[in-house]
Parts: C-alpha cells; sequence; structure tokens
C-alpha cells in the first residue's frame, strides 16, 4: 500500500490576496476526438502522465494536438519539491512490463517526438535507471523514426546510472534545473543546483545534445536568471526553456508574479546572445518539457 507523505509547507497568502491570472495565461479546456483518443490509450495501457500527475493546466491542449509526456517508474515520488503536484510518498514495487507499455502507446499514437520523464525512485540502487534503459530500447523497437528527449532525475550522483542512460543515446537527454540557486532550498529541497549543473556536463561530456529547463515567477530576479543561463552555458547545456510557475494546489508555492511575454522575449534574446543554441518560452507545466518546434 502506497503512503503518501504531506507537501512541504509554504508561506500563501489568503486566497483573496492572491494574484489573478492574466489574460495571456488561459488555456482551452480538454475536448474533442484527439483528446479523447490520448485519453482512452493512457488508460487502456495504465500509463501515467506528467500531465495528470501534476495537475497540469495545459493537458487540455496537448492531448488535444495528439501530444503527452510520459511519465514511468510509477506516479509516487520520493522526494516532495513545493512547486510539484505529484504525490511524494513511499512508492510501490517497480512495473517491469512498463516500458512495453509505453511502447505500444508511442507507437498507437504516431508520436514523432516522444518526451519521457520520470519520478524521483531515490530508494532504489539504481534510480530506476535500468528501467528507463529499457523504456528507451522498447520505443527504439517500437517506433524507429520516433525521436527520443528523456527528463531525467539527478540520481543523487551516482553517476553509473547517468551512464546507464546516455549508453542508449537518447536525441535529447534533459534535466531542469527549475530555479535560480537562492531559492533552491525552498522550491527543491532535496536536489542541489552544483549537483544538477554536474550532471548537464556529465551528460554533455557523453556528445549528447542537453536540455534544461527553469520556472520563472518564483521571486527570482532577472540577474538571478541570468546568472543561471550563464552557468548552464559553463556546463555545456544546449537549449533551454523559461516556463511560467502556476501555482497547482493551494498546499504549494503561491506564485510571486506573473511575467509578461515581452520579458520572455528578453530572456530569449539575452540567452541566444549568451550561446544557447535555442531559447524558448514554455507553456506551464508539461509543456515546458517539448522541443523547440524548428530543431
Amino acid at each position: 500500500m502506497i503512503e503518501l507523505l504531506p507537501v512541504i509547507n509554504t508561506p500563501n497568502p489568503p486566497a483573496e490576496q492572491r494574484r489573478k491570472k492574466p489574460e495571456w495565461l488561459r488555456v482551452k479546456l480538454p475536448v474533442g476526438k484527439t483528446y479523447r483518443g490520448v485519453r482512452q490509450i493512457v488508460d487502456e495501457y495504465q500509463l501515467h502522465t506528467i500531465c495528470e500527475s501534476g495537475n497540469c493546466p495545459n493537458m487540455g491542449e496537448c492531448w488535444g494536438a495528439g501530444t503527452a509526456t510520459f511519465m514511468i517508474l510509477g506516479n509516487v515520488c520520493t522526494r516532495s519539491c513545493s512547486f510539484c503536484a505529484v504525490a511524494t510518498g513511499r512508492p510501490s514495487e517497480l512495473d517491469t512490463d512498463e516500458p512495453r507499455r509505453v511502447a505500444e502507446a508511442v507507437r498507437l499514437m504516431g508520436v514523432k517526438h516522444c518526451v519521457i520523464t520520470s519520478v524521483n525512485r531515490d530508494e532504489l540502487a539504481d534510480g530506476g535507471s535500468n528501467i528507463w534503459a529499457e523504456t528507451i530500447r522498447e520505443v527504439r523497437l517500437a517506433s524507429p523514426e520516433t525521436t527520443l528527449e528523456t527528463l531525467i532525475p539527478d540520481f543523487k550522483a551516482r553517476w553509473d546510472n547517468l551512464y546507464r542512460i546516455t549508453a542508449e543515446r537518447p536525441e535529447v537527454v534533459s534535466h531542469n534545473m527549475e530555479t535560480v540557486p537562492r531559492l533552491y532550498r525552498l522550491v527543491r529541497p532535496q536536489a542541489k543546483y552544483e549537483r544538477s549543473l554536474e550532471q548537464i556536463q556529465r551528460t554533455k561530456s557523453e556528445n549528447l545534445r542537453t536540455k534544461s529547463g527553469i520556472m520563472v515567477g518564483l521571486g527570482e530576479t532577472n540577474d538571478e536568471v541570468y546568472r543561471t543561463m550563464d552557468d548552464l552555458i559553463a556546463h555545456g547545456c544546449d537549449i533551454l526553456t523559461i516556463g511560467q510557475y502556476l501555482q497547482p494546489t493551494h498546499r504549494h508555492l503561491a506564485v510571486a508574479d506573473y511575467i509578461h511575454p515581452d520579458v520572455f522575449a528578453q530572456y530569449k534574446e539575452i540567452g541566444l546572445q549568451k550561446g544557447f543554441l535555442f531559447v524558448e518560452k514554455a507553456d506551464p507545466w508539461c509543456a515546458r518539457l517539448t522541443m523547440p518546434k524548428d530543431i
């Protein structure tokens, strides 16, 4: 039986004091034939997606376009990040048939670019990396034309687990920094800023395309965003996505600010000047995991 743990207590203002979402953050409701088709496949193959587990507000739009971000290794995470709606607790046993089912879903959906992420499984010696590797292999067999983007955990610096995944040569290996150094203890209390940078550097040393993402609207300054850009460039990051943080439930961190699209345009311009191959404004949650359209 899965035992869920409480979300980290974070200071949130009363409901009447919380900021209202601006017009540019409106999302579409989940409707349409394509959405229902994705819903059916996810349910039939008993799969998890970050779209559902993370309470993603863009799920209707993404699923309506026939895309979904698969989440492997279950839907209970061993960490308790204060921005994330995925359940925290002690996960159940590994589902060793999951890689095959994910691959079959990718084939049936005709996915051209498959994005896979996972919960953290810190209780496992391999951090779940064997399931990761098997999932990549199964997708390759079931849908050879599909490119793969793997958004992976930090494995607590057990680098053999990282290399087990990079050995499978996914087209993109992504690891999100999520926020600026000053906010790490608040936003990612069980992660380490320098450890995540080292992971990106080690991935790049394997001659793979590297990607990371950060959220804004958590109280960071522009200068802190630019410093994080500099750190990522120095550690070999090729692609950066920047997304607006949205509070998934009242128990999670409140939004400090809604960032105007003009600021995102400025981030992109400066990021490209700093040396990223691509800098993309991303929709909140799952959409910020996907590849830029022109890569």
